[in-house]
């Protein structure tokens, strides 16, 4: 089973690699320059596709922090590529 989570976590990058917009890059490098490095302990990229960023949080207590803080993230996202639309929190597997 946990090479079939393998095959689907490598396609979803690659897809993020492939849909990373006008400027490039990979949305793990927008995040560095976006979130300190606790909070980028506690998420990680699920996908980028058509401008949406999906990102798995590991608890709700994180969810709930990075929701409040999600226009000035998007923000600061949106400089490092302008093709992003909007963010996507779920609580997940990191």
């Amino acid at each position: 089973m946990e090479h079939l989570k393998d095959t689907i976590d490598a396609l979803m990058t690659g897809l993020s690699e492939k849909n990373a917009g006008p400027r490039g890059g990979n949305p793990e490098q927008w995040l560095k320059k976006a979130l300190t490095k606790k909070e980028l302990g506690h998420i990680k990229v699920k996908y980028f596709s058509k401008g949406i960023l999906g990102l798995s949080v590991d608890s709700s207590a994180w969810l709930y922090i990075l929701s409040l803080r999600k226009e000035e993230l998007l923000n600061k996202l949106k400089q490092e590529n302008s093709g992003l639309k909007n963010i996507n929190f779920r609580i997940g597997e990191i």
